[in-house]
């Protein structure tokens, strides 16, 4: 299976880098095709334009800007999000990508005021995530992140398929300990995706 794998940690030598890299190698290990996009890397710009705002709907030239995006995420049959939650929500250049990659035509269509999914050829999704918060705080505020993955996400690739969700919380106390273990949770997920 071909594997989008989008990383948005702007540190190389990090935790969430750690878990990128874990993460590639374990889909590999597996038998899967990795696509490793790290939006921060590949200098990817998170910035939806006025102009690109007003061409949003004129599909395909809504695409030009980000094409070569838009064609791993069409290539892509399997999705992983590794990244580390902020003032829970995800890193602006993730938002980012979602709002100028995930365009009309692409991501959805509007069919009679209606939105039909395009990404149904993705058949697994994945989120590999850190949060600072513990899991009471994050519960208390609603955790947006783990409804935008479990909730959004899963509806517009498919709503009746499972979804891997790996969360490393209260990385403000966290041990080598914790983080090895989490590691090794990260490991054995990948490799059974």
């Amino acid at each position: 299976m071909r594997v989008l794998v989008l990383h948005s940690h702007p540190v190389e030598e990090s935790y969430g880098k750690a878990l990128y890299k874990q993460t590639l190698e374990s889909l590999r290990h597996a038998g899967h095709d990795v696509d490793g996009c790290d939006l921060y890397a590949e200098n990817f710009d998170p910035v939806l334009s006025q102009h690109d705002r007003l061409a949003y709907h004129d599909y395909p030239g809504n695409t030009e800007p980000v094409k070569s995006y838009v064609e791993r995420l069409k290539r892509a049959e399997g999705l992983v999000l590794v990244t580390p939650v902020w003032n829970f929500g995800f890193p602006a250049i993730l938002k980012g990508y979602f709002d100028r990659v995930w365009l009309p035509g692409v991501s959805f269509e509007l069919i009679e005021g209606k939105v039909e999914s395009r990404l149904r050829h993705i058949r697994r999704l994945a989120a590999v995530l850190t949060y600072g918060a513990t899991p009471f705080r994050a519960f208390a505020a609603g955790n947006p992140p783990k409804k935008i993955v479990k909730r959004v996400l899963r509806a517009q690739i498919n709503p009746l398929r499972p979804v891997t969700f790996l969360a490393h919380y209260d990385m403000n106390n966290c041990t080598p300990e914790t983080r090895a273990r989490f590691l090794a949770k990260v490991k054995t997920s990948m490799e059974n995706f």
